[in-house]
């Protein structure tokens, strides 16, 4: 079975991208949603995140995300340091999620694919293009954000030539080309492989 990861920056419409995948009847491990999830129901990784953020990183057993947020997005370093401890588990994670698939080929969608070092553990990398500006305007109306915390974000992630550059496989979001025929070319290129 290929491993395949799918990435793009903030606002690029990966969860779109897969949508149109899990139609397709491959399954999905969205990396985000696990790191969620790990971060408020896996122990040793919340002792991690007490010890790093202080015990009010945790309300009622449950990650105090607004609190790691005021914290994270202003901090370079405690950035870093959450990353440090989170993405070693969602890696952990997603391959034990993968070795339980049983298909020609799985996904694992990540934003942060080539900086928590995921591309090691996947066969090939589809990256989702979509321009700067449509990208700001498509965050803003999703989160309900200012276009300078939508900047702030993307100045967080590699920088989306270097990303493209970096993967096998792009798919163009830019709402001139059609996605779902890139998707099932792409989709009849990987059961080919």
């Amino acid at each position: 079975m290929l491993k395949i990861g799918i990435t793009g920056g903030i606002g690029s419409g990966k969860s779109t991208v897969t949508k149109l995948f899990e139609v397709l009847g491959i399954p999905v491990y969205n990396a985000d949603d696990a790191a969620k999830r790990l971060m408020n129901e896996n122990e040793a990784l919340k002792e991690s995140i007490k010890q790093t953020f202080g015990e009010a990183a945790y309300t009622n057993g449950l990650l105090n995300r607004k609190y790691i947020a005021d914290i994270v997005f202003t901090n370079p370093k405690k950035l870093e340091a959450l990353n440090g401890i989170v993405h070693p588990v969602t890696l952990y994670d997603a391959e034990l999620w993968m070795s339980k698939q049983n298909c020609p080929y799985a996904i694992k969608e990540a934003a942060l694919i080539f900086e928590s070092g995921a591309q090691e553990q996947l066969d090939y990398v589809i990256g989702v293009y979509a321009p700067a500006p449509l990208r700001i305007q498509r965050t803003m109306q999703r989160d309900g954000v200012s276009r300078e915390a939508v900047i702030a974000r993307m100045n967080k992630q590699i920088n989306e030539t270097i990303k493209m550059r970096l993967c096998d496989f792009i798919i163009t979001n830019d709402e001139q080309q059609l996605l779902i025929p890139q998707v099932i070319e792409l989709h009849q290129k990987l059961l080919s492989l």
